[in-house]
């Protein structure tokens, strides 16, 4: 078994060009033997069970729904699968059709985002992993496809993808947008001196009169106790927490972190999860403070980053039940 790692693009614009592609693809992975797993709707699932015929008992069907639940937490999870598959001596063979319907424009930049770092993350897994996308999505998301995907599959070809860009470039495209501004009544804390205690406790505050549910108060004092240690040790006063609902379309308890230092070019900014076995992240550069950081994009519905010569900020996001309408 390679320990490459295969990235596919399937374009197409009906049933026989996904199936054209889908198949042959599954099919050989039934043939070597890998865990093959096909992540997609119901619909499509029962076009692949009879395109498959007695080979669809070896795939394991997975609703994308669910799969598709949480950028950070899929691409964990994913990570995991294909280093246990390896360590069996197979590989894991994914067809993973993602769910772009309804998404937040925030959400659709995350999962974008995964796609990229998943070439970072999965190498020397020897994963394949196809990704469907109908001709029929917006524009941009089919144009950030050919960008976090090295090689386009059209019919029984396999080409390189001329529109590939390197992970790291895409990243730092996704976060060239500048931040909108807080709110000018967000709720407000200057940080002076490393006192953890007052700091949960007046979080904890803020996030009561919301309504956010118990079990995301507690990720977010987690979370947010992460990004405030990490700006008092490494980071330049003065640092301000600042709180604030937004009920806009992707309805949320926010919490920003700002200081007036920079972070370096490499640290990664805990994009890239660390190998199931506890060893480093998969990205080539040092481990540093990175575990806490991958641990705050798990904690958190979406995490912003922005760092430069003005500074800072770590914009952590939860998702409010979506009934939430009012501001704060």
């Amino acid at each position: 078994m390679s320990d490459d790692l295969t990235h596919r693009l399937l374009p197409y614009a009906g049933v026989e060009e996904f199936l054209g592609g889908a198949v042959p693809f599954l099919r050989a992975g039934v043939e070597a033997g890998d865990r093959v797993l096909a992540v997609c709707g119901q619909g499509r699932e029962l076009l692949l069970r009879d395109a498959l015929g007695p080979a669809a008992a070896d795939v394991e069907f997975t609703e994308a729904a669910g799969w598709y639940a949480h950028p950070s937490r899929t691409l964990a999870d994913c990570l995991g699968d294909a280093c246990a598959a390896a360590r069996q001596g197979t590989r894991l063979r994914l067809l993973g059709e993602p769910v772009w319907a309804a998404r937040p424009p925030l959400e659709v930049v995350e999962w974008q985002r995964a796609e990229a770092v998943l070439n970072i993350a999965f190498r020397g897994t020897g994963a394949a992993i196809m990704c469907p996308y109908a001709a029929a999505l917006p524009a941009s998301v089919v144009a950030a496809g050919r960008k976090t995907h090295p090689e386009t599959v059209r019919g029984a070809r396999t080409l390189p993808n001329p529109g590939f860009v390197n992970p790291w470039t895409y990243c730092a495209q996704c976060d060239e947008e500048p931040l909108p501004p807080p709110p000018e009544d967000a709720e407000t804390l200057t940080i002076e001196r490393p006192d953890l205690y007052w700091l949960r406790a007046w979080v904890a505050e803020c996030a009561r009169s919301t309504p956010l549910p118990e079990e995301d108060r507690q990720r977010l004092l987690v979370a947010v106790t992460e990004v405030v240690t990490n700006a008092l040790r490494h980071g330049e006063p003065p640092i301000v927490l600042r709180m604030w609902t937004d009920a806009s379309q992707d309805a949320a308890l926010v919490c920003e972190v700002t200081d007036t230092g920079r972070w370096a070019p490499d640290t990664g900014y805990g994009l890239v999860p660390p190998q199931p076995d506890g060893g480093a992240p998969g990205d080539g550069t040092a481990a540093g403070g990175r575990f806490g950081l991958w641990a705050v994009r798990l904690l958190c519905s979406i995490v912003q980053i922005r760092t430069g010569d003005a500074g800072t900020a770590v914009r952590l996001r939860l998702a409010l039940p979506a009934d939430v309408t009012t501001p704060r």
